[in-house]
């Protein structure tokens, strides 16, 4: 079951859901806006020939932050990690689906490849994982509303919070864009 507005708000009210900073008028029918902070990870030129899933990749992106004014160029093609603004907190009876804005979609931007999906007892800025599919570019500024996330009730509360120890959960906490960590399931043997 996805929540209404008011129910969104009622979970906002009693604290089950944190959404910082919030503006109440960003609440939509089933959902909330969330907008773009100003900093990004870009993919640099690398020496390597190809990206290893068994290795960190910390040297494979570079930061850039932006001020209010000045826009980020996403170029056609290019792919950039970036956040929302919001700090995003969940219990453990509901999940989240991020989603981009249409408006934004019909110029050919997209805000996630496979990382829509936010699990109960998530804590942190959401990554986003923009990509432009368009011919042009497309400027991205800070603060703009960048996607909207859903939430869901779940039949039962997990027992199994993201973030547990024994989940292995690499993102928790995250206050920026992160780079993947998937090296991370290596190293645990998994």
């Amino acid at each position: 079951m996805v929540l209404s507005d008011r129910s969104i708000r009622k979970q906002i009210d009693r604290g089950r859901i944190v959404v910082d900073p919030i503006d109440l008028d960003d609440i939509q029918p089933a959902s909330i806006d969330l907008h773009l902070s100003n900093r990004f990870l870009v993919f640099s030129n690398s020496r390597k020939p190809y990206i290893d899933v068994r290795e960190p990749l910390d040297d494979l992106t570079e930061a850039v932050e932006i001020d209010h004014d000045t826009p980020f160029m996403l170029h056609p093609g290019e792919f950039v990690l970036a956040s929302t603004l919001e700090h995003i907190e969940l219990p453990d009876d509901l999940v989240a689906r991020l989603e981009g804005k249409s408006s934004l979609g019909r110029i050919g931007l997209l805000i996630h490849s496979t990382a829509g999906f936010v699990d109960p007892g998530w804590s942190g800025r959401l990554t986003l994982e923009l990509s432009n599919v368009a011919r042009l570019p497309i400027t991205l500024y800070h603060r703009m509303k960048i996607g909207q996330i859903s939430f869901l009730q779940l039949t039962t509360p997990a027992e199994r919070l993201y973030g547990s120890p024994e989940l292995g959960s690499k993102y928790q906490g995250q206050t920026g864009p992160t780079a993947s960590r998937f090296h991370q399931d290596f190293d645990r043997g998994r």
